[in-house]
């Protein structure tokens, strides 16, 4: 029997997302990103489609690497202005049932021990049906608006995400015990402080000594996604994530990503097919190819060159504007999104910037299906098939059409094959996703810590004994001749 296929709605609080230039389509609704019915509209029509979730992605700063200025981000409005994403989690819960909901926050950006404040309070609001999309961020313009002056380096930002991610599993899963709130009206006890522990962590980047401020969530930590896609993003996706995205442009490339992030999970320890991995595409689809392939030619019309090429600029640090249209794209040392260059300059196709530019102008990175129904389904078929992907993260040409046509001809043609849910599973979004409990399973790292005093145990007597190490190292030092303390 096929794999079931899995979709996520791509989107951002922002106007045209993956698509510049198409905000000005005529049909287009990404304007009004700032309106709540935009989004309730929106979790209405996935929810229709039974998508897995609606993943809202963000940025901390602007793209200001093509021809050295944010001009044309800002003329094109090339995700900026952007809103915050976490405010969207409780007006979408509030008009959908089952329809998960992911937020990107950088490790960045949001110190951990106020972001597991309103990370739980999301979780909460939501009744279990919120993921954290883990980032490290790519821009140097954000890291220069708080005061850090520019960006780490690729490596140290996923040192920090590590230390970052280990501070946020000790206040969700050790700080309250289960049982701790007992809501006892007789007796007016609330909570048990005895079952409330302070954390204890004091590491290279972070010192968080105390409390978690919440109270356990249905999820306790939030469905964790991830999208790196160089080698530690790779790592850290398969040590720590349930839902990897990748923007891979070919199947080729596919393939080995999802052999390689399944491959470091078993050595992790974990099932490899408890990760679920989504690739990008955007899909144009109608009644007939002809008017699918009408349709895609009428899109691209509005694609702007300078506003496709400021994203691409961005995403790999390569100023594309000090080249001439017909010069090919090729590998330049950056800080930003390393696969992205890799995928570019270091694949198959050798790509001149208004090739680069043409392909980007709708849907980004990942590639474009044009067809009827049964056409695009074939395709969606033969690549999960091939790559062993579990699903796709659906970008939009047009907002809300791209997903009311995917909705209304596409879902149907994959419910008619066999290969797409034709319900939603109870539950928080991990159950549904993974038809297991509601918390993350034992094999998972956050797992230590749930006994968070043990923790605190275990890290005292190793640093006892490194200070009695350092002590007979001391000793013995001071017996070579000429050796000072």
């Amino acid at each position: 029997m096929s794999k079931t296929i899995r979709f996520n709605a791509f989107e951002m609080n922002c106007v045209g997302h993956q698509s510049p230039g198409l905000w000005a389509h005529p049909r287009d609704r990404s304007w009004q990103y700032k309106d709540l019915e935009y989004w309730t509209d929106l979790a209405k029509v996935l929810e229709k489609g039974i998508f897995d979730g609606i993943f809202i992605a963000d940025v901390v700063g602007y793209y200001d690497v093509y021809k050295g200025s944010n001009f044309h981000a800002l003329h094109q409005a090339a995700q900026i202005p952007v809103n915050d994403p976490l405010q969207l989690a409780a007006p979408i819960a509030m008009v959908t049932e089952h329809l998960g909901i992911g937020i990107t926050a950088s490790t960045t950006f949001e110190h951990p021990y106020t972001f597991a404040r309103r990370l739980s309070t999301a979780d909460h609001h939501t009744k279990g049906r919120v993921g954290w999309n883990i980032v490290t961020s790519y821009l140097e313009s954000g890291a220069k608006n708080i005061s850090e002056g520019g960006l780490r380096g690729h490596n140290n930002r996923y040192e920090v995400a590590n230390e970052y991610i280990e501070v946020l599993y000790k206040l969700f899963e050790g700080s309250w015990e289960s049982g701790a709130v007992v809501r006892d009206r007789q007796n007016r006890v609330f909570t048990n402080p005895d079952k409330v522990h302070e954390i204890g962590h004091k590491g290279k980047f972070f010192d968080v000594p105390g409390y978690h401020l919440c109270e356990p969530s249905p999820q306790r930590t939030p469905v964790l996604y991830q999208a790196g896609a160089s080698g530690p993003g790779k790592t850290f996706a398969a040590q720590h994530a349930e839902c990897v995205f990748v923007a891979a442009p070919s199947q080729a490339v596919l393939t080995h990503y999802v052999a390689d992030v399944r491959r470091q999970a078993a050595e992790a320890g974990r099932d490899p097919r408890q990760l679920l991995i989504y690739n990008l595409v955007t899909v144009i689809v109608d009644e007939t190819d002809a008017k699918a392939q009408a349709k895609f030619e009428e899109y691209q019309r509005y694609v702007s060159y300078d506003g496709s090429l400021v994203f691409m600029s961005g995403w790999t640090g390569i100023d594309f504007g000090q080249y001439a249209p017909t010069d090919l794209v090729k590998r330049v040392e950056t800080n930003a999104i390393v696969s992205a260059v890799e995928h570019l300059a270091g694949g198959d196709k050798a790509w001149t910037i208004e090739e680069l530019a043409r392909w980007g102008g709708i849907g980004g990175m990942g590639p474009v299906f044009v067809g009827s129904a049964a056409t695009v389904a074939d395709i969606l078929q033969q690549w999960v098939e091939a790559t062993d992907v579990d699903g796709f993260n659906l970008a939009y040409a047009i907002a809300h059409e791209t997903f009311e046509d995917v909705v209304n001809y596409l879902v149907p043609e994959l419910q008619r094959r066999g290969v797409y849910a034709t319900a939603y599973q109870p539950g928080t979004l991990r159950e549904k996703l993974f038809g297991a409990a509601p918390l993350l399973p034992d094999n998972h790292p956050a797992a230590r810590f749930r006994d968070i005093e043990r923790v605190k145990r275990e890290l005292a007597e190793q640093q006892a004994t490194a200070v009695t190490a350092l002590g007979d190292w001391g000793d013995r030092v001071a017996f070579i001749p000429g050796a000072t303390r």
